[in-house]
């Protein structure tokens, strides 16, 4: 009796032990389908968002071709220019290669532009659908890039302020100087290379507080000119090493058109081939290096400037010491050169004029495309002499002087930033000022 419950117990157990295995089984199969749809899951986002990436830079490295001139000089299409529909074409297929390299189906890869509306779309979004190896799985992921100025850019100026000399600044080794002392610098330092000497620019244009705390520092004279005084404030003069470069100086400076200032400073240069430091010609100097002649400010109008309006950009531009390439950007891209054009927001005209800005700088009638320009011209040298750089006046025009002061920065606003970066690209194509590197990134 005993053997015959112990068997018939045996025999009830059976069942319990096949389904508590079953149990085991299954919930190992649950964890293991879990397991594999949180790996799925974090492979399809990481695809995604490489794929959004891979757009973004994309567009970023095609920027310069979407922007340069159509047709050349003489007529014929430019090889380098690519039409808006091949540049988006190029960020979607750009973004199907990362999504395969990353084992994703490019067929169900999704890319669309959030700023398709801008001139210059910069902004990716990407929606991936994939399956699990299993296939009972979809799963979704979603991702979304930007190129941009950095969020805390704030350019090196580009015009100078505080001192004998307002015009442009271009650098050399971190020193700021009058561009056609920087064209000059640059042919006397080839041939010292050629020569086996390396020049190095210690100093080049200081303001007058800039020379106030060096006199503060050291008050003699005789070794630090008195704030005011010193011809650094006129953005001609170089200081210049090492000591080991003084005789090549002495023996070939004179033919790039530089002087010893001083014979006692074997290190201090001042630049003569030009126009008098300090002076209005030498002011007019356009970013292209060139001095001015009987169209001052005519260095580096763009091509894609409509002939009835490269005359009024050139005597805006001059009256005002202001770049032709800088206007003719900013009306491109204000409104394509159109002088009826209105914003929703109520900008006018040729230079989308405010009612109220217009009022301030006397602009009567922003419809007309000549008073405008002027206007414009007006506007941004103001800014520029309040700012002291190209970008920073151009996001003041965009955004107003507030946030630009707030941050001395270009203001995390995308359509400022998306304002900046066009015109500097379009500047870029004119050979005036080379845009900055955009910052590729994902959007949260």
């Amino acid at each position: 009796m005993t053997r015959r419950r112990i068997i018939s117990e045996a025999g009830q157990a059976l069942p319990l032990v096949l389904a508590a295995a079953f149990v085991v089984l299954t919930a190992a199969g649950i964890l293991a389908t879990l397991g594999g749809a949180v790996s799925g899951a974090e492979g399809a986002q990481r695809g995604a968002d490489l794929a959004a990436l891979s757009a973004v830079r994309a567009m970023r490295d095609d920027l310069p071709r979407l922007l340069a001139p159509a047709r050349l000089a003489d007529g014929r299409p430019n090889p380098r220019h690519i039409g808006r529909a091949a540049y988006l074409d190029r960020a979607v297929a750009a973004a199907r290669q990362a999504a395969a390299q990353n084992g994703l189906d490019p067929a169900r890869v999704r890319v669309t532009f959030p700023d398709l509306p801008s001139p210059i779309p910069l902004r990716s979004r990407v929606a991936v659908r994939a399956r699990l190896p299993a296939g009972r799985v979809e799963l979704a992921a979603h991702a979304e890039a930007a190129a941009a100025l950095p969020a805390a850019y704030n350019p090196t100026p580009t015009y100078a302020t505080g001192g004998g000399y307002s015009g442009a600044l271009v650098y050399r080794q971190g020193e700021g100087m009058r561009p056609d002392v920087a064209a000059a610098f640059d042919r006397m330092a080839a041939a010292a290379a050629r020569d086996g000497i390396q020049l190095i620019v210690n100093s080049g244009f200081r303001s007058d507080a800039e020379q106030a705390r060096l006199y503060a520092e050291n008050p003699d004279p005789r070794m630090v000119a008195p704030p005011g005084t010193s011809l650094h404030r006129c953005a001609t003069e170089l200081d210049l090493g090492p000591p080991s470069a003084y005789a090549w100086l002495d023996a070939n400076a004179s033919r790039f058109g530089f002087v010893k200032r001083y014979s006692w400073e074997p290190w201090h240069w001042g630049f003569t081939g030009g126009p008098p430091p300090c002076s209005e010609a030498g002011n007019s100097i356009g970013l292209g290096g060139a001095a001015p002649d009987g169209q001052a400010a005519s260095t580096g109008l763009p091509g894609f400037v409509p002939e009835q309006y490269r005359a009024p950009i050139l005597r805006s531009a001059a009256r005002w010491r202001v770049p032709a390439a800088l206007l003719a950007a900013q009306l491109e891209a204000e409104s394509g050169f159109d002088p009826s054009a209105v914003s929703p927001a109520g900008a006018q005209g040729i230079a989308q004029f405010m009612p109220g800005t217009a009022a301030s700088y006397g602009l009567r009638d922003p419809f007309d495309p000549v008073a405008a320009i002027d206007a414009e011209a007006h506007l941004m040298s103001d800014l520029l002499r309040q700012f002291g750089s190209v970008s920073l006046a151009l996001a003041a025009y965009n955004a107003g002087p507030g946030p630009v002061a707030a941050c001395r920065c270009v203001p995390t606003i995308p359509e400022t930033q998306a304002y900046v970066t066009r015109i500097l690209a379009l500047m870029g194509t004119a050979g005036e000022i080379t845009a900055p590197e955009l910052e590729v990134r994902l959007v949260d």
